[in-house]
């Protein structure tokens, strides 16, 4: 039973201590050239929270962002965080079927949308679901959440947030289905810093450009950054000419990618022309990266990535391959997603639940206080999720003698075919290695005779030619038949996701109709 005496902190303190602890130090620079402090950054955060307390909101109320990478939809999830409200943000691509699903589901309060969201904004507000809807900025959806804060009292406001209260409820797209609200506590959110601390390698100086979304996994740089006393950069929108244009001209040393970004740095013809000599540590993770294109990006930018391994239900960092761990002298290890860090018991189990031997195949389980609470009004889907006091990440894995772990696949984009397991990253890891792809996707297709076929849909890189038939016969040369693809179609890009992994849920859509897979 936990008492006072052995209370966690809420992660509200935690910024808090950031913030009292490098008070004239740059916490934001901002796109034009100007910049806020810590002491700034704190301020804006006590106005926002008084002013959010007027609007009506309390203890665990719900708020909900559908924002982009401005830093006042920062100062909006810091507030949450001094007030105790749980936060949940909307993916800005999902549907508005989905997105008015996660409000009512999650019982939100106050829905606070971006400048580039008004107009889904409005849509939602049309629906009567949320009783708050407001803008962060002038829009047609009511008061600018920005311009009324300012008139709030910035002095130091006592934090209202407890131990034990939910901090966020973040919403899985899952493969079918309605999304599923994932249940976490402050003491994830600062699990995970503490893992992020320890096990990542920060560099100094730290400047760190956030290009992916603030409100889910770009937000789970900014408070280790701030820990660290580091500057955040914002990019509100990435591609390779933002990137490498904010690298150059804030001196950034450290940054996150998807590999899908990463994948559009390699094969962009201007990468060369942008000083990156200030950049230090590139993480990548969300999505598996080919280790072909991993060795090429470290050919390219040197040795300074850092991958973390993790998903919605344990956030980040499950485990973390080092960078110097990424040796081209050792490919192997490049299909590695690393060690667990400390604090996380890690086994592969099988079927009946049984730990199997190193180099066999089992399901990543994980236990710890990085783990979920549960899911949010699904008490069937979090006892499967569960099942023997373990977390069943879905992730099918090996481990070597070394307890580096290779992620062989996520169990559903396995395809089954004549009752044969064809891991899809295998062939997608093999395709890779063709000097004209750039990404594929695996999937399993309907076939009449084996259940399912395996299928390819391939993104050539730029200038480059290769038939269907040329690639297939490639995997067959390195693979054989079991893990060719029995039909391949060239595209000119592959849908992602609004978190910038392929999506193949939607890749799958295109040949199972409405029909229920029947196997993988």
């Amino acid at each position: 039973m936990t008492t006072p005496l052995h209370t966690g902190a809420t992660v509200a303190e935690a910024y808090h201590s950031a913030l009292q602890s490098f008070p004239e130090r740059v916490a934001l620079a901002l796109p034009d050239g100007s910049a806020w402090t810590y002491a700034a950054l704190q301020r804006r955060v006590h106005a926002m929270a008084r002013y959010l307390q007027a609007r009506g909101l309390r203890h665990q109320d719900g708020l909900a962002v559908l924002t982009g990478n401005q830093p006042e939809a920062l100062v909006v999830l810091l507030a949450c965080a001094w007030l105790g409200l749980r936060q949940t943000a909307l993916h800005p691509l999902s549907a508005l079927d989905d997105q008015a699903f996660v409000l009512q589901d999650a019982g939100i309060s106050a829905l606070v949308v971006g400048a580039q969201h008004v107009e889904r904004g409005q849509a939602l507000k049309a629906r009567g679901i949320v009783p708050l809807v407001l803008g962060l900025g002038p829009s047609p959806l009511g008061e600018d959440a920005i311009a009324a804060s300012l008139a709030f009292d910035e002095g130091e406001l006592p934090i209202a947030a407890r131990p034990d209260d939910i901090y966020r409820v973040t919403y899985t797209g899952g493969t079918t289905g309605r999304p599923k609200g994932v249940v976490h506590r402050h003491r994830t959110t600062l699990t995970m810093t503490l893992q992020q601390l320890a096990g990542w390698e920060w560099p100094e100086p730290l400047r760190f450009l956030i290009a992916t979304p603030i409100s889910h996994a770009g937000g789970a740089m900014v408070l280790p950054t701030l820990l660290r006393g580091g500057t955040l950069v914002l990019l509100d929108r990435f591609t390779p000419d933002a990137f490498l244009q904010a690298v150059e001209q804030h001196r950034i040393s450290a940054s996150f990618l998807v590999p899908t970004q990463i994948y559009g740095l390699l094969d962009h013809p201007g990468l060369d022309r942008w000083d990156r000599s200030s950049l230090q540590y590139l993480l990548y993770g969300a999505a598996p990266m080919a280790p072909a294109r991993l060795a090429e990006a470290l050919g390219r930018f040197g040795p300074l990535f850092g991958q973390l391994y993790g998903q919605a239900e344990a956030p980040m960092t499950i485990s973390y391959l080092r960078k110097d761990a990424h040796d081209p002298a050792h490919p192997g290890r490049l299909q590695s997603c690393g060690q667990a860090l400390p604090g996380n018991q890690v086994r592969l189990l099988d079927v009946q639940g049984r730990e199997v031997a190193a180099g066999e195949v089992g399901e990543l389980c994980v236990r710890g206080p990085l783990v979920m609470e549960g899911y949010l009004n699904r008490p069937d889907a979090t006892n499967e999720a569960f099942a023997g006091d373990w977390l069943h990440t879905g992730d099918m894995a090996r481990r070597d003698a070394e307890g580096y772990l290779y992620l062989v696949d996520r169990a559903k984009d396995m395809v089954i075919t004549g009752g044969f397991n064809v891991y899809s990253s295998e062939v997608e890891a093999c395709l890779a290695l063709h000097p004209a792809v750039a990404q594929s996707a695996v999937i399993g297709v309907p076939d009449a005779k084996w259940g399912e076929a395996v299928a390819a849909l391939v993104v050539l890189k730029p200038g480059a030619n290769a038939t269907p038939q040329a690639l297939m016969d490639f995997v067959h040369e390195r693979k054989g038949a079991l893990h060719t693809p029995k039909q391949l179609w060239l595209e000119q890009a592959l849908p992602v996701t609004a978190l910038g992994k392929i999506d193949k849920k939607a890749l799958r859509a295109r040949f199972w109709n409405a029909q229920a897979r029947q196997v993988g």
